[in-house]
């Protein structure tokens, strides 16, 4: 009897791009880029202005096209179709919604660019309007929404022609944060319930970290680290994937034994896996350095700040070149200019080669 692993399947390959490159003058816009996007996942490519996220969206669109390398889609050549008859829809940054059109008419307007059959237009509207929740304002003009249903009328206008790939160009950027933060929840309930691969260009580390199951993180045109969200936070794989998902605090010294050995303040703990005296970064968050009388560095309190029942405390040590950040729980009980011991446990510290 041959054993079952229990361990759940990984969704195949859908979209495979390969050794891409694409360079505008002497500007490298993609530099070698290779990564593989699942069926059925929530994918982003995440990264600051300028590292070449869009510039590889563009190229699954059709809008652009690399100078080197390969992309697939379920194994066959998707660079050899032009843009208009890739199974893959772009909704772009702006909306670009038609003012003079009704929301059904925004929305069917693709559809009957193809010639369907009107019965069926009339059917797959109405379906993709309940999945947004838009059928009452159907006959609406776009002037009469607020930010967040028309950005329901660009997704719907998008799904409405089941593409096989949904490519999403900094979706929320234009809405405020209140209704950026409904419209995140929204998008990955959708995206769950229609089934489409969606793939998310941001610049907002919170924006991908909430929407993605795996996160492309991107810098000069290169992929940097490919992790689930909790991965790429707990285990960073460069020194710029630690210093731009989330806050942290970072030490440069070399490897030793028990941890890292940094100039002025000793030993730090931290797991290994670096041979000794290889140089290196410590990483630790916020959340896991402790306060307390003693500890393994001693500092003074800078700054303390509450915000959303957190306090942040900015610490001051002897030695170090910025002050160490701590995030506690509640109001804290330490004042500004007070002297702190501070301590993590070295499973809560990640080594990083330098």
């Amino acid at each position: 009897m041959s054993a079952v692993s229990d361990a759940p399947a990984v969704p195949r390959t859908l979209v495979g791009i390969e050794g891409v490159s694409r360079r505008f003058g002497a500007v490298t816009a993609l530099d070698e880029v290779s990564l593989d996007i699942r069926q059925g996942e929530f994918f982003a490519l995440l990264g600051p202005s300028g590292c070449g996220k869009t510039t590889l969206l563009r190229i699954l669109a059709g809008f652009e096209s690399p100078d080197a390398g390969a992309v697939t889609l379920d194994g066959a050549d998707l660079l050899a179709l032009p843009a208009h008859r890739r199974p893959v829809n772009l909704m772009f940054q702006s909306y670009a919604l038609f003012p003079h059109m009704s929301v059904a008419r925004n929305i069917a307007y693709g559809l009957e660019r193809e010639k369907l059959p009107r019965a069926e237009v009339r059917t797959r509207v109405a379906e993709v309007l309940a999945t947004v929740g838009l059928t009452e304002q159907a006959a609406r003009r776009p002037h009469q929404l607020s930010g967040g249903q028309r950005q329901r009328v660009a997704l719907a206008r998008a799904i409405v022609k089941r593409p096989r790939l949904l490519l999403l160009d900094e979706p929320l950027s234009a809405l405020d944060k209140k209704v950026r933060a409904e419209m995140q929840l929204e998008l990955k309930r959708l995206q769950h319930e229609v089934g489409i691969t969606f793939v998310v260009v941001t610049h907002d580390q919170e924006e991908a970290m909430s929407l993605a199951d795996r996160i492309a993180v991107m810098q000069d045109g290169r992929v940097q680290q490919v992790d689930a969200p909790v991965r790429l936070y707990e285990r960073p794989a460069t020194p710029f994937v630690a210093g731009f998902i989330g806050a942290n605090n970072l030490f440069e010294g070399t490897v030793a034994g028990d941890g890292l050995s940094v100039a002025g303040l000793g030993t730090l703990p931290a797991r290994g896996g670096f041979a000794a005296g290889a140089p290196a970064l410590l990483g630790v968050r916020p959340e896991s350095v402790r306060l307390g009388e003693n500890g393994i560095l001693t500092g003074v309190v800078a700054d303390v700040s509450f915000y959303g029942g957190v306090s942040h405390i900015a610490v001051r040590v002897p030695g170090h070149d910025r002050p160490i950040l701590v995030a506690a729980q509640g109001p804290s009980q330490v004042r500004a200019g007070a002297e702190v011991g501070l301590g993590w446990s070295p499973d809560d510290a990640v080594l990083i080669a330098g």
